[in-house]
């Protein structure tokens, strides 16, 4: 067993289920890394049973499904064996191939919805929660979606944030439904600057000591 395990009988590191030969996995029998599910061979499966990646669903052994028992790709049904010639973005089909998606969403995108904190970057509370701690070095903690979601776009650059307006059939209101975030308002917020007096001074022409400041 290495470290960070809370479960028994892992050989990867932060596994808090069991018999998991993967990193970072929350649920039991996991050979791949991040996964939430039991008994995925693939990589960051939230469903059960997967031998592809990236599946929510169960039994599929293509990528980037949702439904069950699905050999193809990007299925959100069941039982399909080909991928969808279209994509839903925001609710309405867009002629966008799997290629094309590959750099179409920001980096912020990609975030965890839980994280491994070590045992001095604990708060009391947590220590008091999670005694086992005490014996892994730390505990791994869970973040509810639109905190996950929050925590990377504040982490993000702004370059980043702004590739997200540029996604196909954008839609603000279905955006911040997902994400808790507005994302035209707080780009717009962040772009108003703040000029000093010395620069206001100097766009009008005038002396820094002669601008009157009006006092509310």
């Amino acid at each position: 067993m290495n470290n960070s395990n809370t479960g028994d009988w892992n050989t990867g590191d932060s596994n808090t289920g069991d018999w998991n030969t993967g990193d970072s996995n929350t649920g039991d029998s996991n050979t791949g890394y991040s996964n939430t599910g039991y008994w995925n061979t693939g990589d960051r499966n939230t469903g059960g049973r997967n031998t592809g990646d990236l599946n929510t669903g169960d039994r599929n052994t293509g990528d980037w499904n949702t439904g069950d028992w699905n050999t193809g790709d990007s299925n959100t049904g069941y039982l399909n064996t080909t991928e969808p010639s279209t994509i839903r973005i925001f609710n309405k089909e867009c002629n966008i191939s799997r290629d094309d998606l590959d750099n179409m969403f920001p980096d912020y995108f990609f975030f965890d919805l839980t994280e491994w904190i070590p045992a001095n970057a604990m708060t009391d509370k947590e220590k008091e929660e999670f005694d086992t701690y005490k014996t892994t070095g730390g505990y791994l903690r869970s973040h509810e979606y639109q905190e996950a979601f929050r925590k990377s776009w504040d982490n993000t650059t702004q370059e980043d944030r702004e590739k997200t307006l540029k996604l196909p059939n954008w839609d603000n209101d279905l955006f911040e439904e997902i994400s808790g975030i507005d994302v035209e308002k707080e780009l717009k917020a962040s772009s108003v600057k703040e000029f000093s007096m010395d620069e206001v001074a100097k766009a009008l022409g005038i002396d820094v000591k002669d601008l009157k400041i009006k006092k509310d």
